[in-house]
């Protein structure tokens, strides 16, 4: 079970999923080169070896990063696991460096430096369904 992010551009004025326009396109994160070499420098210790499922990974958790294999990049999603609120560093550098909005997928909010709400409720949930993380 993930915790699902995804790094997208949306319009200046979106702070929720519910504000995005039912016709709204994002513009492309860019050249699937570029957004690479942007994630091995916000991320250094991201395993791009497998270039559409990169992984990055901590004591504490893991992340898979989603590229996928087109060609631009529209968005790259996030499936995060484990605990501590450490994971949401990567998560913003990754934002700042694709020049990107980062958007929980179960709350529908924005994820900004020190809202952890969703990834506590993500974790509160995991652990009543299956057990504290180890």
């Amino acid at each position: 079970m993930s915790w699902d992010v995804i790094l997208l551009r949306l319009p200046d004025d979106v702070t929720s999923v519910q504000e995005i326009p039912a016709d709204y396109a994002p513009d492309p994160l860019g050249r699937r080169d570029d957004v690479l070499a942007a994630v091995a420098q916000a991320v250094p210790d991201a395993d791009l070896s497998d270039p559409a499922w990169g992984e990055m990974s901590s004591p504490t958790s893991s992340i898979e990063l989603n590229v996928g294999s087109e060609d631009p990049v529209d968005t790259v999603m996030l499936h995060i696991r484990g605990s501590g609120d450490r994971v949401l560093t990567p998560v913003l550098r990754l934002a700042a460096a694709l020049r990107c909005e980062a958007l929980d997928c179960a709350e529908g909010e924005l994820i900004t430096p020190g809202q952890t709400s969703g990834w506590h409720v993500f974790q509160q949930f995991r652990d009543r369904v299956m057990g504290p993380c180890r």
